[in-house]
């Protein structure tokens, strides 16, 4: 899911960019102080689990958890994958610097929208449902990322259509780990932490 430098034309790296910071500053503002070594630990979640990653073209595929990142953080997202993709930028040239904004947009955004769609429904619902209800989250998720990706590449230029192509077709599998994953990670989690999707005031 990460694009690498060089990549994108400039405006679609500045159109990233902008909308990026605007997510994060929305973020950082609806922040719940209580809730931070939560977003630590997603963050870091995020950070592991996308570090074994296959290249693609331009980007690459990788276990990403936006889904279930998204569910717990809501718009807190936003920063929590931002920091995280700076630390796999600057220590390991994951994406890179100038793309960060692109990066960072195309993995939150879908995590925002599909975490807080599906939230209450999650919260109320009973573990069984509530790990299919994970799943479709885990799923769209990348589907929606996958979307974005292609999007960006091919905003760029014609040259890029059949990387985007390539990198939409990629991402299936992608997609049905993630699922799994997420669906499991429900499961437990509503068992056994059930206001670990409580709604707070980053929502």
């Amino acid at each position: 899911m990460h694009i690498v430098d060089g990549a994108l034309s400039d405006s679609v790296v500045i159109g990233g960019a902008v909308a990026a910071l605007a997510g994060i500053a929305y973020g950082i503002k609806r922040m719940d102080l209580d809730r931070i070594p939560q977003m630590g630990m997603l963050s870091a979640t995020f950070f592991i689990a996308s570090l074994i990653h296959v290249p693609v073209g331009p980007t690459s595929l990788h276990l990403i958890l936006n889904g279930l990142i998204g569910l717990a953080l809501g718009w807190t997202a936003f920063p929590a994958l931002f920091i995280a993709l700076l630390l796999q930028a600057v220590f390991f040239g994951y994406g890179g610097i100038v793309v960060l904004g692109v990066n960072t947009l195309n993995i939150a955004l879908p995590a925002v929208v599909m975490g807080l769609s599906f939230r209450h429904w999650i919260q109320t619902s009973q573990p069984k449902q509530a790990a299919i209800l994970g799943g479709i989250v885990g799923a769209g998720s990348v589907v929606l990322t996958a979307i974005m990706v292609a999007g960006s590449l091919a905003l760029t230029g014609d040259g890029f259509i059949v990387a985007a192509k390539l990198s939409l077709i990629s991402h299936l599998p992608v997609m049905v780990v993630e699922a799994l994953v997420t669906a499991a990670a429900v499961h437990l989690l509503v068992r056994v932490k059930p206001d670990f999707f409580s709604a707070t005031r980053q929502s």
